[in-house]
């Protein structure tokens, strides 16, 4: 075929958003005869958004050389422009810079105004933001912003108004920002930006939601970003940080087995696409799931994959050194990582964890310290989540402090707005711990009820910790000193004779997911991490 039959399957491709069949006729038309620098531009486009970042840069390096050869100054600093944002997404400051002040340079050089000097005012406020002088960054987006308005150019507005919402939040005006987030996601959704810009808009519109604890806004954007990316099932850009996303909501919708899979499916992608702090996020939800279904070998090793790609695993680590006994290395861990973290709504992902490790140390006026600045801080960025999580914090030292009916009021806040929010698991805990007051009270009756509904609600989960926690302090019928039930001990000889899940469930006629929740619940009160070490135990203690 020749370059000119090529060229316009390329051109065709990229308009269906085929990325795979576009780059691959563009680089074939290329091949056979150099691209004009618009088709070069393309491209650039399809190679970025399939993960090849590398062959993006150096189309990208082409087409500005060639529309400076055209004596076109202006789309020459459009792709400086976008090598500046693409080699500052992948962490190469210094490059990203370079091509910064090559654009400046070249828009120096032409008097008058152009729609150019508001993209290159798209770095510079990134860069101030990162800094951390947001008045410096919002001028600079509202400055950005007008300029988009005046050339009517939708990629521009978005790119600055999504940025000057970001700074806003960052400066405590959650609400005003989240209106601009909510106005970038709007030119979104009528499909007149760009596909970079679409992408970007997106992850950065979902970042902030999620910043600021609005679960709702971020599970609505999320599920557009979804069917966006699922449209153009070949693209690699973007896909992994939707699955990071994605699976962040469906283990607080307590869907643990899929945020499971998407979190591994954007680990994948993560790496394709060269992002080691998506794969860092992408790891570190793995480690959620498994320290919450009770799997500590496979989230430590989560946990310290993500570290590796540069992510902090903090709270999660700490928490599973707490749930292995160890209360003196978590407190110290998150003693360390809250005192460096001094942006506030980076201290509300830790309080919790916080509160929590500080009242199984026993230092209560830590605990309750923590649970004062976490109360101070939600007041200045109200959000119905994060009312639901210092409720139950504040319930659970109110509780700790020997106060159980001044504590349930909270602690009812937080399981009726857990269970509005579709959060089982939080709402779970919440339960036990409104039990345990009931109990404190004399309430038996009212205690069995909160008890036996947080127990059903981790039985079906699969949270094998706080299932054995809750048996434990339940008094559930156990085996002699192993603490298996019944059923789990029949389990665990069908482990121990080389039996599969799904053979297991066939035999005893359960859900393949439902022995699933038994095995995990096996290893969590054994303190196992393999059906080798399962089979091991069972021989060593007699029980088959």
């Amino acid at each position: 075929m020749g370059a000119g039959d090529e060229l316009r399957r390329g051109r065709e491709a990229y308009e269906s958003r085929a990325w795979t069949d576009a780059h691959g006729s563009l680089s074939r038309a290329d091949a056979q005869r150099a691209l004009a620098p618009d088709d070069l531009e393309l491209l650039a486009t399809t190679a970025y958004l399939l993960g090849r970042d590398d062959e993006q840069v150096a189309a990208l390096e082409r087409a500005h050389q060639a529309h400076l050869d055209a004596g076109d100054a202006l789309r020459a600093v459009r792709c400086a422009f976008w090598l500046s944002i693409g080699l500052m997404l992948r962490g190469k400051v210094g490059q990203a810079t370079g091509w910064l002040g090559r654009g400046q340079r070249e828009l120096d050089r032409r008097p008058g105004d152009s729609v150019e000097r508001g993209y290159l005012l798209v770095p510079v406020m990134v860069q101030q933001a990162v800094a951390g002088d947001f008045d410096a960054a919002h001028a600079t987006a509202v400055a950005a912003a007008r300029i988009g308005e005046r050339f009517a150019d939708a990629d521009l507005v978005a790119l600055a108004v999504h940025h000057q919402g970001g700074v806003l939040i960052r400066q405590g005006r959650v609400e005003e920002g989240l209106g601009l987030l909510d106005e970038a996601m709007v030119a979104v959704k009528t499909g007149g930006l760009s596909p970079i810009v679409t992408g970007l808009v997106y992850c950065s519109v979902i970042d902030g939601c999620q910043q600021v604890y609005e679960l709702r806004r971020a599970q609505e954007w999320t599920a557009a970003l979804s069917r966006w990316c699922e449209e153009q099932p070949d693209m690699v850009a973007f896909t992994g940080r939707c699955l990071v996303h994605r699976a962040e909501i469906m283990q607080l919708q307590g869907a643990w087995p899929d945020a499971l899979q998407e979190a591994r499916r954007a680990g994948e992608r993560c790496a394709q696409a060269t992002n080691p702090g998506a794969a860092a996020q992408a790891a570190y939800r793995r480690g959620e799931v498994h320290r919450l279904r009770g799997e500590p070998a496979e989230a430590e090793a989560a946990y310290r994959e993500a570290s590796r790609h540069g992510g902090e695993p903090q709270p999660g680590l700490a928490l599973l050194r707490l749930a292995q006994g160890n209360e003196r290395a978590a407190a110290a861990t998150l003693r360390r990582v809250v005192a460096q973290t001094g942006e506030p709504l980076a201290r509300a992902g830790l309080l919790p964890a916080y509160v929590e490790v500080m009242l199984a140390v026993g230092d209560a006026a830590e605990a309750r310290a923590a649970c004062d600045e976490f109360e101070a801080l939600a007041r200045r960025n109200p959000s119905e989540m994060l009312g639901a999580m210092v409720a139950y914090a504040r319930g659970a030292v109110t509780l700790a402090d020997g106060k159980p009916a001044a504590a349930l009021p909270g602690l009812r806040r937080a399981a009726q707005a857990w269970h509005a929010l579709e959060a089982p698991y939080e709402a779970a805990r919440a339960r036990a711990l409104i039990g345990l007051a009931c109990r404190a009270l004399g309430d038996e009756d009212g205690a069995a009820l909160e008890l036996d509904a947080a127990r059903a609600a981790f039985a079906e989960l699969g949270a094998a910790p706080d299932l054995a926690r809750l048996d434990a302090l339940m008094g559930a019928p156990a085996d002699e000193a192993h603490g298996l039930t019944p059923r789990e001990l029949q389990v665990l000889r069908l482990v121990a004779a080389g039996e599969t899940n799904k053979s297991i469930a066939a035999e005893l006629v359960l859900s393949e997911r439902t022995v699933d929740r038994h095995v995990s619940n096996i290893f969590a009160k054994l303190r196992l991490s393999s059906r080798t070490a399962a089979t091991a135990y069972a021989y060593e203690h007699g029980l088959v």
